[in-house]
């Protein structure tokens, strides 16, 4: 018995000497940016074109422009008239009918050219009435730009805009070629404005070094146990795919029910989908993710995070238990809208769910769909994909490139003290289709984003604070003249 407590203690003993250097050795990236004095930036101005190109109403929906085409072309002729230097400085062309795609040659020629990209449609607004500012007035309260499109996307378009006019105006040349495509509809998929402008791309033979898009921001007190920001350069996005479970039946009278009716089949059905997630974990981005954020957390959570070969089920069990954090992990499904009988007192003969997934790079279309066909285990429910679209994951880019340290470079010098991560984007962007004419493609959006923000995206109270745009606009220019170093 002494023996094997012995053995038992030694074995105690070595677990936790290993862990401890272990921990001791995880520490975070030394983070050697030089500061710099930061460019200055016309306030003034900057807040009046951001409350300007909030009042037009450039709302996206999956129907012909028509009357709402005047909105999205006085959006394009006001970018002209609000920023003469800039538009002097760059060429411009449209494309599919309302994308602006400007050219700003660059004093290298030898050197690929970067994308800059954003987009300035917006989501309709459904609750106008529980707005504390009205929704497209673009009014400045308590240091904030109020309306929709504040964050998604137009504060970072006249940001991009803002830096151009200021260099431009200076005499500057960028060391390489900068294109900047300003997207009409990237809210219904971007078919026709970033589709086209890869397209573009494509026919013309230009490869993109790397682009950079929405798809992240600054994060501030989002992540629990981090004191510090973290910028999470997203260096991959999801793909989408919509799938429907129809379960049918006889019909008939609701007043003579039989045991089993449509409805009730599907409720089974769904049950069973929703009783496990789609297998996930830390590999793949999701790691590059968390390890690069765990050398900061306390204490406890750096333990864990340094011995992942020991805790690692631990680990993602305490991760999928919050939404943010799970979303990194694994594909999510979400069923989102259910079809049945068209009165009540009528069975229906068909019940439909359509189920929504954001899919993991680890995963694919086809094997979600075989995913809900093992979960709702019935062959006698229904499974296929809602419509012929959907969208894979995108490549993951690299976070060990030039790219993507000009990118680091720049939100630590802008930002200083910083937490930098590779991350991965949860929702869709226009990456989807630039990512096809760029060797790296990149998402984010130089804002410091709090928690309370997560609900104003695409909801109530859309609105950018001053100092976020200011900053925006020093970030963006700093990062054209760090392109080329």
């Amino acid at each position: 018995m002494r023996k094997w407590v012995l053995r038992i203690t030694g074995v105690l003993l070595v677990l936790i000497i290993v862990q401890t250097v272990n921990t001791v050795r995880y520490q975070p990236d030394a983070a050697n940016v030089a500061q710099i004095a930061l460019p200055s930036v016309d306030e003034a101005s900057l807040v009046r074109h951001v409350t300007e190109a909030v009042q037009f109403k450039t709302i996206s929906t999956t129907g012909e422009m028509g009357q709402r085409g005047a909105a999205f072309q006085g959006f394009v002729d006001w970018l002209v008239q609000s920023y003469p230097k800039a538009n002097a400085a760059m060429t411009r062309q449209m494309v599919g009918g309302f994308t602006p795609l400007y050219r700003w040659q660059g004093a290298d020629a030898a050197l690929a050219p970067v994308l800059l990209t954003a987009h300035y449609d917006v989501v309709p607004v459904v609750n106008a009435d529980a707005w504390d500012q009205a929704a497209f007035s673009g009014a400045v309260v308590d240091g904030y730009v109020w309306g929709r499109g504040t964050l998604d996307d137009k504060g970072a378009l006249v940001a991009m805009m803002e830096a151009v006019e200021a260099l431009a105006g200076a005499g500057y040349v960028p060391p390489r070629t900068v294109y900047f495509s300003f997207g009409h509809d990237e809210e219904i998929g971007g078919p026709q404005g970033a589709g086209n402008v890869a397209a573009y791309f494509k026919e013309q033979g230009i490869q993109l070094a790397w682009s950079l898009d929405e798809g992240s921001m600054v994060l501030q007190d989002v992540i629990g146990g981090l004191d510090k920001p973290v910028a999470s350069i997203n260096v991959a996005e999801k793909g989408y795919v919509n799938i429907d479970i129809t379960a049918h039946a006889e019909g008939g009278h609701s007043s003579l029910p039989p045991r089993t009716t449509a409805v009730s089949k599907l409720a089974n059905g769904l049950t069973n989908l929703q009783s496990g997630p789609v297998p996930g974990g830390l590999t793949g981005v999701s790691k590059d993710f968390f390890d690069k954020l765990g050398p900061n957390f306390p204490l406890v959570q750096r333990v864990l995070f340094a011995n992942q070969w020991f805790y690692r089920p631990i680990l993602e069990m305490v991760l999928s238990k919050s939404p943010p954090t799970d979303a990194m992990l694994r594909s999510t499904k979400a069923p989102t809208m259910l079809i049945g009988s068209p009165k009540e007192n009528v069975l229906p003969q068909q019940a439909m769910a359509t189920v929504n997934y954001r899919i993991h790079p680890r995963d694919s279309i086809e094997g979600l769909l075989q995913h809900t066909k093992d979960m709702v285990d019935n062959d006698a429910i229904e499974v296929k994909l809602h419509d012929a679209w959907g969208a894979e994951p995108s490549p993951v880019s690299s976070a060990d490139n030039a790219a993507f340290i000009a990118l680091e470079t720049t939100f630590r010098q802008v930002f200083g003290d910083i937490i930098v991560v590779p991350g991965l984007t949860v929702a869709a962007t226009d990456t989807r289709h630039y990512g096809t004419v760029a060797d790296d493609s990149y998402r984010i959006n130089p804002f410091v984003f709090l928690d309370t923000d997560i609900a104003r995206l695409h909801g109530v109270n859309e609105r950018i604070s001053v100092e976020n745009l200011v900053r925006a606009v020093q970030f963006y220019t700093v990062l054209i003249d760090n392109m080329g170093k």
